[in-house]
Formats: structure tokens, C-alpha cells, sequence
């Protein structure tokens, strides 16, 4: 391998995601797209924990459980996208990624604005 093991960087698809419907998708990824499978990925919205990913298993974070989950099918291909279901006001804001491999960190924010209907 050239590379190091644990070099990579967070990327997103987009700067907003916005929800419609009950669940939304918050795209991350790595890159290079390297596997995530052996990472501890951590998402949170403020200082709340809404999601840890560690040794295999997905835990929701208190008020979040059973309301969210990770591409765990995904991850061989970087994916560390989180998805949110039943989405409410309360859920608006910025989310940081954060994806730990050994003593390496990265961090990257995603932002979800809710649509107002007219």
C-alpha cells in the first residue's frame, strides 16, 4: 500500500440537506474511498450524541434511538452517511461527521434546513 493507512479526508455531497418526508439522508463519505468497516464513526448535533459506530454495532444517542442508522452495507466503500427518521423542527441544524481510524480524526459538518410548505 502507498499510502498510510489512516489517510483520508470527509467529503459531502452537498452543503444542505433538506427533509421532506419522515427520514432524511446526511451524505458523508470518505475519500479516497477506503473502508469504514474498522472506524468509530461519531455524529452529533451540538454537543448531543446522535449516533456512535464501534467494533460493528450502531447506537443511537439518548432521544435518538430507534430514529437512527448508518449504511453499514455501504461502509467497504467509505459511506458514513447518517440517516434520521421521523424528522421534526427539533432536528434542524448543523450535524458533525466525525470518523476516527487509530490516532487519526476527521471532522465535517453537514447542515439539515427543514422545506416550509406554502
Amino acid at each position: 500500500m502507498a499510502a498510510a493507512r489512516n489517510e483520508f479526508k470527509l467529503i459531502r455531497s452537498s452543503g444542505t440537506e433538506e427533509y421532506k418526508r419522515s427520514a432524511v439522508t446526511l451524505s458523508c463519505r470518505l475519500s479516497p474511498e477506503i473502508s469504514a468497516v474498522n472506524m468509530e464513526i461519531r455524529w452529533f448535533k451540538g454537543t448531543r450524541c446522535v449516533c456512535v459506530y464501534k467494533n460493528g454495532h450502531v447506537t443511537g444517542g439518548r432521544g435518538y434511538e430507534g430514529r437512527v442508522s448508518l449504511f453499514t452495507q455501504e461502509m467497504e466503500r467509505g459511506n458514513v452517511s447518517l440517516q434520521l427518521r421521523d424528522c421534526g423542527w427539533s432536528d434542524e441544524g448543523d450535524y458533525l461527521c466525525q470518523v476516527t481510524d487509530g490516532d487519526r480524526t476527521e471532522e465535517i459538518t453537514v447542515l439539515m434546513t427543514a422545506w416550509v410548505s406554502k
